[in-house]
């Protein structure tokens, strides 16, 4: 299972990523143009020393990226519409996908792209941050897949 952020805006919310990614053994797929630069002082923060444990990727535009993905589903994560996540059947082998923070996946993208979750929330509420939201659907679709790690007792 793998997380993707297409064309991320806040490096807090790519660096909560790199930190979500490492906990979670997952390996994160950065879309370019990435909205600031890796040394951003903003995501090593939140990413902490994490950044390190992280399997991450980043690919120079949507093309080069589906390129390496010919044999995976890809799963939208959209602000409204779509199937509620914990209805959704995952599969092993997804990629989640993430769409910018201030406008979500534009239209191009999201046309090829059949499968898409939503997170049911309040009404009037307009969206959830991009890194908990992500954060949020694929700890459920590694609950359903059973692909969590293991705690350690404290």
């Amino acid at each position: 299972m793998r997380l993707a952020f297409y064309h991320p805006e806040i490096p807090h919310n790519t660096g909560a990523l790199l930190r979500v990614a490492a906990c979670l053994n997952v390996q994160l797929d950065l879309i370019s143009p990435l909205g600031f630069l890796m040394s951003d002082r903003h995501l090593r923060r939140a990413s902490m020393d994490y950044e390190k444990s992280t399997f991450y990727s980043i690919h120079a535009n949507f093309k080069a990226f589906m390129q390496c993905c010919t044999d995976v589903r890809i799963v939208a994560l959209i602000a409204h519409g779509g199937t509620v996540y914990t209805s959704f059947p995952f599969l092993a082998s997804d990629v989640l996908l993430l769409g910018p923070e201030s406008t979500g996946l534009p239209e191009d993208i999201l046309e090829p792209i059949p499968h898409r979750v939503t997170i049911p929330m309040q009404q009037g509420i307009r969206s959830l941050n991009a890194a908990i939201a992500g954060s949020i659907v694929l700890a459920e679709a590694l609950r359903q897949r059973k692909m969590l790690p293991q705690t350690t007792q404290l």
